[in-house]
């Protein structure tokens, strides 16, 4: 085989990872998995698609080597197939943010007139965390936490959050997190929290961001430094 054989064969080999994320479905489903391992019912019921819709999105993922199955009885259970993947969607969504004007004014809308305040970013927050001067919140369901969260952050999933406020002490700002930058549980945590008077801030990002970026991690059998 020539060369120009071999690499027409070698940018079509990687052109068909590109294809299994041509489709906002998929990119939906990713995220989803970014939180942790679901089976194919919950993910369906999670996305709002039939279980076999969903499936054949997660076959076209699997084939393409960004997610990874395993077989319980009669389920299905699937999984990101690495903190690449999750790198790889984040500079997919960055890119799409900074080059096509139809996402940016999305975003901008999307997200600008829910929250006027700038949110914190990881590294801030990691530094605040650790001189104590902030309360760390995952607003996720409890299974998505028990997965894996950010070191030291109290899962109080959004429904819950009116029964705990009275736990959260007064001084200290509260940094709320959720699935990813596109997210509304922690707009809507710090919403309620502002409107209770407390000083309160969102993370620029989610937890899969947060775990790609190697920071302090815990859950999921999962312990880094």
């Amino acid at each position: 085989m020539s060369t120009d054989a071999v690499k027409a064969e070698l940018y079509q080999s990687i052109a068909r990872v590109a294809q299994a994320l041509a489709s906002g479905n998929r990119l939906q489903l990713l995220e989803f998995l970014a939180q942790g391992e679901r089976s194919v019912d919950q993910l369906a019921a999670m996305a709002a698609m039939t279980v076999a819709n969903t499936s054949q999105h997660l076959q076209a993922l699997r084939q393409a080597g960004l997610v990874a199955a395993r077989k319980e009885g009669q389920r299905v259970y699937y999984s990101v197939a690495g903190d690449d993947v999750l790198a790889l969607c984040a500079g997919l969504r960055s890119v799409a943010e900074a080059r096509v004007a139809e996402v940016e004014r999305l975003v901008r809308d999307f997200i600008g007139h829910r929250d006027d305040l700038e949110p914190i970013r990881a590294e801030e927050l990691l530094e605040r965390a650790k001189k104590g001067l902030i309360t760390v919140l995952d607003v996720r369901p409890p299974e998505e936490y028990a997965a894996g969260h950010v070191r030291g952050a109290i899962n109080v999933p959004l429904d819950k959050l009116e029964g705990y406020l009275a736990k959260l002490p007064r001084k200290r700002e509260v940094v709320a997190y959720c699935r990813g930058p596109y997210c509304l549980m922690s707009f809507e945590a710090v919403l309620k929290l502002r409107k209770r008077g407390w000083k309160a801030r969102r993370l620029e990002n989610g937890f899969p961001e947060w775990k790609a970026a190697g920071l302090p991690v815990t859950g999921g059998g999962t312990e880094t430094a």
